[in-house]
């Protein structure tokens, strides 16, 4: 990475550029489906139009931002914080810059931010996501008593006892 990434908070002149990396994150799964180009389009605009939606309604803005990188937009991270837990909604980035280092780099300011706060990150992931494996490296594991039918899991990571995010045990 040439510079260090950075976050800043999401803009309405960034529709855009969400629309195109939601579409990157259902570019496998539509092209299983062998759609015609508009309609794999028209499926994805009112798909990511939903999900916009959703999370407006669901979730406050404060947490969604922007992940750049040489100052231009690579990908997205979607938090909530409350009192007993960091919520990571989303975090998605473009496929040129996966597995470069940007995930890792996300998830350890986010782990030691919840160290410090002494609460777990928590997340949802679809059990085919290759972002699970990241996950995984990174200590999050099942939530006991998930449904063991649903595509999603629910993942949580937790501060090793002493550990306050300050790296010193």
């Amino acid at each position: 990475m040439p510079l260090a990434p950075r976050l800043r908070p999401v803009t309405p002149q960034d529709d855009a550029f969400l629309f195109t990396l939601y579409a990157s994150t259902r570019e496998q799964e539509l092209a299983a489906w062998g759609w015609p180009p508009a309609q794999a389009e028209l499926f994805l605009r009112m798909q990511y139009q939903a999900q916009a939606r959703h999370y407006a309604a669901k979730y406050p803005s404060e947490g969604h931002a922007l992940v750049e990188v040489d100052g231009a937009p690579v990908g997205r991270q979607w938090l909530v914080r409350t009192p007993t837990e960091v919520l990571l909604v989303d975090m998605a980035l473009l496929p040129t810059h996966r597995g470069r280092g940007l995930g890792t780099w996300l998830l350890n300011g986010l782990q030691a931010e919840a160290a410090r706060a002494r609460v777990p990150v928590r997340l949802h992931v679809t059990r085919a996501n290759p972002a699970l494996r990241l996950y995984t490296r990174h200590g999050f594991t099942p939530v006991p008593g998930g449904d063991a039918t649903s595509p999603y899991l629910e993942l949580e990571w937790r501060a090793p006892e002493g550990d306050s995010g300050t790296g010193v045990r």
